[in-house]
C-alpha cells in the first residue's frame, strides 16, 4: 500500500501544507545529467545552437483540423433573427406559469430535473431557487410521505444537494434491509435504482449507506438493462448514467445529448422541449461569436504557427472554457478563459517537449521576475513565449483594475510562477530518471495540471472580486481550487500517461503507485479512479459549505472537473481532436438542431 494513502483510499493524507510545496530549482546538478539522460525519449529533434548539438523531444503532434477560415465562416442566424428571440421570450414565459401552476411537490422536482439537463436552469434560477427552498422547508412531511417511493426521495435528495442544501443520507434507510441491502421490493425499480444511483455520487466522506448503495443499485440497474425492453426512454438513461453519472457530466453537452432523448420521452413536454432546441441554438451562436474573436486573437498572437513544436489547439482551448464557463451571458469570461488555457497549452509544452533544463529554468526566472528585460536572457522561441504571456497577463490585469478597481497583478504573477516551478520541477524528475513517490507527484502534480491558473483567471471574469477572496486564493489555495485540480490531474493520467511516457515523460500517478506498492497497472488505474471519487465527496463537501466565494465561482471549479472527465474519458482528447472531440466540437459549435415542424 503506497504511504500516502490512509484507510479506505482516503485521500486526506495530502494535507493542506502539500499545497505550499516550496520548489527549489538549483539546477547544476541536473546540467550535469542533461546530456545522458536526453537519449530516454522515443521521438527527439537536434538542432544546433551556437555549434553546440541539443537534444529536444518532439511529439509529433498534427496540425489543427479547425483552420482559421472555417471558424471564421461559423455562423447561424438564431442570435440575429428577432423572432426566434421572440419565441422564446414566449416560451420563457410559458415556462415560468408551470412553476406557479405546479402544485404537486414531485412534478415540481421533475420539471426543475428536466429544465436543468436541457440546459435551461439559467433563465428560471429565481423559480428553481425559490421551489427548491419551499420543498426544503417542508422537507419533514415531503420525506415521510415519500418512505415507500424511492424515485421521488432519490431525486428530492440530489436536487437539494446539488444546490447546497444539507440532506441527510439517513432518508435512505427506510429502503434498506437489515444487512444493507436494498430491500427486495424495489429490486425492480428501474426508475427509482436509477436516480439512488445518480443520488449516491453526491454523496460526502463517510457516507457508507450511500456508498454501499451506489454498488447495489449498479448491479440491479445492469440486471434492468438485460430483461427491461419496453421502457428505452428510461434504459437510455440508464446506460448513460452507468457509463459516466449525471453530477460529472459537461452541462451543455449533457444538454445536447438530452434533447435527443427527451425528444424520445412519451410524455414529453413539447414547450419545454421546443424551447430548449430553440435555446440551445441560440447560445451556439452566441459560442460562435466567443470562437471566432478567440481565433483571431489567436492568429494575431502567432504562437501556433511561430511555435511549431506545441500543440496548436485553440477549439480545445474554448471547449474547455464553454465546459467551465456555460452560462451564455459570460461570454467575455469564455473569452479570457480561453486565452488563458491557449497560453498554458504552449507552455506546457515547452516544459515537456521542448526546452532545455538551462532554458527551463531561464524561463522560470524570468516570468518570476515578471519584467520585460528579462527576455534578452532567453533563446528566440522562448522570448515569442514570454512575450505573449507578459502581454497577455499584464493586458488583462489592467482591464480589471479598469473595471473594479483592484490590482490583480500580483495575483496573476503568483500563480503563473507556481505553474512555472512545478513544470520546472518535472522536468528535473525527467532529466535525473527520478520516479516521485505518489504523494511527492501529487505534491506538485495538482498545481502542473494548470487548474490554479485557470480557475484563479474564473476568478477574476466571472466573479465580485474582493480582497479578502483573492488573499484567500492567494495564501491558501481553497478546497475548492485544489480538489477540481486534484480530479483534472488525475483523469489527465488515466486518459494520456501511456502516450506520454513513450514519447517522453516524466512518470505520472499510476506509474508512481505502481512503483511504490508493486500494483499491476490496472490495480493503480483502479486505485487512482478511487481517488478521483474521494476527491469528488470533498468538492461535494464544499459545495454545500459557506465560502467566500460565489455559488457561480464553486460550479466553475466542479465544472473543470466535469470537463476534464469529458476529455480524458477516453484517451487524450486536448493532443488528439480528430475522433470523440471532433463529434463534440460538430454538436456544440457547428451543427444546430432542427426546430420542430
Amino acid at each position: 500500500m503506497a504511504s500516502c494513502m490512509f484507510n479506505s483510499f482516503s485521500i486526506c493524507s495530502f494535507p493542506i501544507q502539500s499545497k505550499w510545496k516550496r520548489f527549489s530549482y538549483d539546477g547544476s546538478s541536473f546540467r550535469r545529467l542533461f546530456v545522458s539522460f536526453a537519449s530516454r525519449c522515443e521521438a527527439t529533434n537536434k538542432i544546433s545552437v551556437e555549434d553546440n548539438t541539443v537534444i529536444r523531444r518532439s511529439a509529433d503532434y498534427h496540425p489543427p483540423i479547425w483552420d482559421y477560415d472555417y471558424v471564421q465562416s461559423l455562423r447561424n442566424d438564431f442570435v440575429q433573427d428577432e423572432s426566434y428571440k421572440e419565441q422564446s421570450s414566449k416560451l420563457k414565459e410559458e415556462v415560468r406559469m408551470m412553476f406557479e401552476n405546479v402544485v404537486d411537490p414531485l412534478e415540481k422536482l421533475e420539471l426543475i430535473d428536466t429544465i436543468q439537463r436541457l440546459g435551461l436552469s439559467y433563465h428560471f434560477g429565481d423559480e428553481i431557487k425559490k421551489t427548491l427552498k419551499n420543498i426544503s422547508i417542508e422537507r419533514g412531511s415531503t420525506v415521510a410521505s415519500n418512505k415507500d417511493n424511492l424515485y421521488a426521495t432519490a431525486l428530492e435528495f440530489r436536487l437539494l444537494r446539488q444546490h447546497g442544501y444539507k440532506v441527510n443520507q439517513d432518508v435512505f434507510a427506510c429502503f434498506m434491509d437489515e444487512v444493507g441491502d436494498i430491500k427486495a421490493s424495489h429490486n425492480q425499480d428501474c426508475k427509482g435504482l436509477l436516480n439512488l444511483y445518480e443520488a449516491s455520487y453526491h454523496s460526502l466522506e463517510g457516507e457508507t449507506m450511500l456508498e454501499n448503495a451506489r454498488k447495489l443499485a449498479a448491479k440491479l440497474l445492469k440486471q434492468c438493462l438485460k430483461e427491461n425492453n419496453d421502457h428505452q426512454y428510461l434504459l437510455m438513461l440508464v446506460e448513460h448514467a452507468l457509463e459516466l453519472p449525471l453530477h460529472w457530466r459537461m452541462p451543455r453537452l449533457e444538454a445536447r445529448w438530452f434533447i435527443d432523448v427527451y425528444e424520445k420521452k412519451e410524455d414529453k413536454n413539447p414547450i419545454i422541449l421546443e424551447l430548449a432546441i430553440l435555446d440551445y441554438n441560440i447560445v451556439q451562436s452566441m459560442h460562435q461569436n466567443d470562437l471566432r474573436y478567440a481565433s483571431t486573437w489567436w492568429k494575431e498572437l502567432g504562437l501556433g504557427k511561430t511555435l511549431s513544436f506545441a500543440r496548436d489547439r485553440l477549439m480545445e482551448n474554448f471547449l474547455w472554457s464553454v465546459g467551465m464557463i456555460n452560462t451564455p451571458q459570460d461570454g467575455k469570461g469564455r473569452r479570457i478563459q480561453t486565452k488563458v488555457n491557449a497560453l498554458i497549452t504552449v507552455i506546457d509544452d515547452v516544459y515537456d517537449v521542448y526546452g532545455t533544463l538551462d532554458e527551463l529554468e531561464l524561463f522560470t526566472d524570468a516570468v518570476e521576475r515578471w519584467d520585460i528585460n528579462e527576455i534578452q536572457n532567453l533563446p528566440y522561441y522562448m522570448k515569442i513565449c514570454y512575450h505573449a504571456l507578459y502581454n497577455s497577463v499584464n493586458e488583462m490585469a489592467f482591464d480589471t483594475l479598469k473595471e473594479q478597481g483592484i490590482d490583480v497583478l500580483p495575483f496573476l504573477k503568483k500563480v503563473w510562477t507556481n505553474l512555472c516551478k512545478s513544470y520546472l520541477l518535472e522536468a528535473k524528475w525527467y532529466y535525473i530518471g527520478y520516479t516521485p513517490t505518489l504523494r511527492e507527484y501529487i505534491d506538485n502534480a495538482w498545481i502542473s495540471i494548470s487548474g490554479s491558473v485557470m480557475l484563479g483567471h474564473s476568478y477574476l471574469a466571472t466573479d465580485l472580486i474582493t480582497e479578502e477572496g483573492l488573499h484567500h486564493i492567494q495564501k491558501y489555495y481553497p478546497d475548492i481550487i485544489y480538489w477540481s485540480s486534484i480530479i483534472v490531474r488525475l483523469t489527465d493520467d488515466l486518459g494520456t500517461s501511456s502516450y506520454e511516457l513513450q514519447r517522453g515523460d516524466v512518470p505520472k500517478s499510476i506509474q508512481c503507485y505502481m512503483n511504490e506498492s508493486g500494483a499491476s497497472e490496472e490495480e493503480a488505474r483502479d486505485h487512482i479512479r478511487k481517488l478521483i471519487d474521494a476527491a469528488w465527496k470533498k468538492m461535494n463537501k464544499d459545495q454545500m459549505a459557506k465560502s467566500p466565494f460565489s455559488y457561480t465561482f464553486i460550479e466553475v471549479a466542479m465544472n473543470l472537473a466535469r470537463i476534464s472527465l469529458l476529455m480524458y474519458q477516453n484517451g487524450d482528447g486536448h493532443a488528439i481532436e480528430d475522433k470523440e472531440t471532433k463529434d463534440r466540437v460538430l454538436s456544440l459549435f457547428v451543427n444546430p438542431i432542427s426546430l420542430p415542424k
